[in-house]
């Protein structure tokens, strides 16, 4: 069992993996929830489209003055230093912050992720009828009342992944 890791999630303005809008970490040590962060992001490109916005609510009003990638990232990696990450539907988020750092130019540090949708896939298959994070987030003691916010959406796979992995 994994007891040392950071679950991630990212919320993006559009179709480009790059366009980060907010980022939610919980920080897990020994089993237990030692640090959350979250952070509005201006997003790169600098737009939202319709469908985005109806996904997660945010908008380009809301990320204004928000900082960008870079500098939330700065603030964010010390909190993560030698975790593994753990992300639902991890491609996701990986793809999202491997696109990140190469809009800005930045070098990618090569972290390591764990998937809690693949790992409800092979413990829970057969049990539950899908395995999209609120189903799982349920089956695991998670109520996730506020779905598609970044740090809620942490919540949820941090505790996923104290039950399965």
């Amino acid at each position: 069992m994994i007891s040392d890791f950071a679950a991630i999630d990212f919320e993006t303005a559009n179709q480009h993996r790059s366009s980060v809008c907010s980022v939610g970490v919980v920080v897990v040590r020994g089993g237990i929830i030692v640090d959350k962060y979250y952070s509005l992001i201006y997003p790169r490109p600098g737009f939202f489209t319709p469908w985005t916005t109806e996904v997660h609510g945010l908008t380009m009003d809301d990320v204004e003055d928000a900082r960008k990638f870079p500098e939330v990232w700065k603030e964010l990696a010390p909190k993560i230093a030698g975790l593994t990450l753990v992300a639902h539907n991890s491609p996701f988020d990986e793809g999202c912050l491997k696109a990140a750092f190469d809009a800005y130019d930045m070098d990618y540090p090569g972290y390591k992720f764990l998937c809690t949708c693949r790992a409800s896939r092979n413990k829970l298959r057969g049990i539950l009828p899908n395995h999209q994070l609120h189903t799982v987030s349920d089956y695991c003691g998670y109520n996730l009342a506020n779905h598609h916010h970044a740090l809620a959406d942490a919540e949820a796979c941090a505790m996923i992944a104290l039950k399965l992995l």
